[in-house]
């Protein structure tokens, strides 16, 4: 490989095997750095969007894939004062919109969207954070404006949106519940709240048990669809409905008559239009305080993948027998 060029999985078509190949190497514009990628979560979105099956998600084909990244900065471009070279930095920096994605030895960033790596956390850890992380910060802190005190229902507790909008709820010093299926409900307990079985209690009785019939104050949908109905009708009045997947058709009635209001999350829109980007790096370096702190826990699954690999790291996400998150080495 010669400075030139460098190593990169590249999509050619949906659902085509990736390809490890050769592609030029960027270099930092103005407002950029250079990013020396060491690690690269697996999200499920990174999944649909390789299967072409993400329609909020388009990312022109040929294309390298991955949302989240970690590394360090070895090229500083003009007008950067916020990073030098060095720096380990971690971000959610392309992968969707034509923005190149993070399974490549390098990536040229638009510096807003990055933050200080947490220093407590390997980077390997901090790649898995941004995306779910994000997601979840938007919805409590930037919608709901979750306050110490308040209950917060996170609907769908096990997903990686789930359990970040848990430990970010519980941080914030809300009374945190969360549902889970009966096989999976360790997976939230381990952060100290209580956890719920949705699929077999019914809304009513979980809003009758756990708030006495009061309704909680947030509500953090991650699933959409039916999860969101539910939402509607476990919220309490003037409280704040969030959602992550706000698809399907429903009947606000419920949420109305609670005089509630309800809020979408879109994380992706920085890097699909540009705006809000600074919003990214500014909630990142607020997660690493969070994380220095000792208030984020990282479990990452212990199979490793490189770049030569990655279908077996998409897979592994798919079928959903990952136990943790799941992360591609880059520069090993």
């Amino acid at each position: 490989m010669s400075s030139n060029t460098m190593k990169a999985t590249l999509l050619a078509a949906p659902n085509a095997p990736f390809a490890l190949t050769d592609v030029p190497r960027p270099r930092a514009a103005a407002g950029e750095v250079l990013v020396r990628i060491h690690a690269s979560a697996v999200n499920p979105l990174d999944t649909k969007i390789r299967r072409g099956a993400a329609g909020h998600a388009q990312h022109p084909l040929p294309a390298i894939l991955g949302i989240d990244t970690a590394g360090e900065v070895v090229e500083v471009g003009e007008g950067v004062t916020a990073f030098q070279l060095g720096d380990k930095v971690y971000g959610m920096t392309g992968g969707v919109g034509g923005v190149q994605g993070s399974l490549a030895e390098s990536a040229a960033v638009d510096a807003r969207l990055l933050a200080p790596a947490p220093s407590t956390l390997s980077l390997r850890e901090a790649a898995t954070l941004p995306l779910a992380f994000i997601t979840a910060w938007e919805g409590l802190v930037d919608r709901a404006r979750v306050q110490p005190g308040q209950t917060v229902l996170v609907l769908g507790g096990t997903g990686a949106v789930g359990q970040a909008a848990i430990q970010l709820a519980k941080a914030l010093g809300a009374q945190v519940f969360a549902t889970a299926g009966a096989a999976r409900r360790a997976n939230v307990e381990r952060f100290g709240i209580q956890s719920i079985d949705s699929a077999t209690v019914d809304i009513k009785d979980i809003v009758a048990r756990y708030t006495d019939g009061r309704g909680f104050d947030v509500v953090y949908d991650t699933a959409g669809g039916e999860s969101l109905d539910r939402a509607f009708h476990a919220v309490a009045r003037f409280g704040h409905v969030v959602s992550a997947l706000g698809w399907g058709t429903h009947a606000l009635a419920p949420l109305s008559f609670r005089a509630a209001s309800y809020s979408g999350v879109f994380t992706l829109l920085p890097l699909l239009t540009g705006e809000g980007r600074a919003a990214h790096g500014e909630i990142l370096r607020e997660i690493g305080k969070l994380a220095e702190q000792g208030k984020i826990d990282v479990t990452l699954d212990a199979r490793r993948f490189t770049l030569a690999n990655v279908d077996d790291a998409h897979a592994l996400v798919e079928t959903r027998q990952a136990e943790g998150k799941v992360v591609v080495d880059i520069d090993v």
